[in-house]
């Protein structure tokens, strides 16, 4: 991701505010999409840790890890983040050929509650940061075990898992604009008063 690209925050469906809220919030209201959002990325991990079991072929390892993966990242990025947490990114790019970075947030509804329930957002949340963990291990493991022929596939679960998680963060915790601007405020609100200081020390 370019760090020269345009940043935006944005509200996220509007129509999706019509959703019933009187499902409990610990029962999963999307259970398909719970499964899925689990099963790609698992059974990636399986196939890598099977494969040499499974079949002496690397290539069709390969392929297979890298599929499952691929799934993972599309299901994850277009479908299971939306519904489970209600939250969703990708990039557009305007007609002056400028890339825009957009991460959304499903707007509260007016009552102050939340359509997500806590249930599938523990699912969402626990499979999106420890599956790509794992991937890490696994890259740490594979080089100093010096299978460099496995190293290109772990570097792929790596980077497209990763790539989902630092999407769905930056929806989380907001735009680096608005994180840049609050350092930035913090920063001078300190540096006043450390002024401030000094001066009154100085006149007493």
């Amino acid at each position: 991701m370019d760090s020269s690209d345009d940043i935006e925050d944005v509200s996220l469906f509007d129509a999706d505010d019509d959703v019933s809220r009187r499902s409990k919030k610990s029962k999963i209201r999307h259970p398909v999409a719970s499964f899925f959002h689990l099963f790609f990325r698992v059974s990636a991990i399986i196939v890598y840790l099977l494969c040499e079991l499974l079949t002496s072929s690397f290539i069709a390892c390969m392929v297979t890890i890298i599929l499952l993966l691929s799934c993972d990242f599309w299901a994850v990025k277009n479908v299971t983040g939306r519904l489970m947490v209600g939250l969703r990114w990708w990039n557009q790019v305007d007609d002056d050929g400028r890339s825009h970075w957009v991460f959304e947030a499903r707007k509260v509804s007016a009552q102050g509650g939340k359509i997500s329930s806590e249930a599938e957002s523990r699912i969402f949340w626990l499979g999106l940061i420890t599956c790509p963990m794992i991937w890490v291990i696994f890259a740490f493991s594979a080089l100093f075990s010096f299978k460099v022929k496995w190293l290109a596939v772990v570097v792929m679960g790596v980077v497209l898992q990763g790539a989902n998680l630092y999407g769905y963060i930056r929806c989380k915790v907001g735009s680096r604009k608005n994180l840049t601007s609050m350092a930035t405020s913090y920063l001078g609100k300190q540096f006043l008063r450390q002024t401030v200081a000094t001066e009154d020390q100085a006149a007493s």
